[in-house]
């Protein structure tokens, strides 16, 4: 009676346990080529996507200056003009 009580309740420690994925997360930190690689991983997956990223709110932003051109208010669009000239020589 007693033992079926304590093997239940290691068997629901367990499957908590799994479902936690603490399993897991215990092997990783043990094992240091594992973080490693997967650290690598994770630090080129957050560089390309700052990087497009960075382009898309780039090409946004040019794309809205030349609309503000178009529209020709005389200060403002001679300012904007150059910032474009500027953006697309480099």
């Amino acid at each position: 009676m007693f033992y079926k009580r304590i093997e239940k309740k290691i068997d629901k420690l367990l499957n908590d346990l799994e479902k936690a994925n603490i399993i897991e997360l215990s092997y990783i930190l043990g094992n240091k080529k594992e973080i490693l690689k997967r650290n690598l991983i994770a630090g080129i997956a957050r560089g390309v996507g700052i990087g497009i990223g960075v382009t898309l709110v780039t090409a946004i932003i040019v794309y809205f200056l030349r609309r503000l051109i178009m529209l020709n208010i005389p200060v403002i669009g001679d300012y904007i003009a150059d910032i474009v000239k500027i953006v697309e020589s480099k």
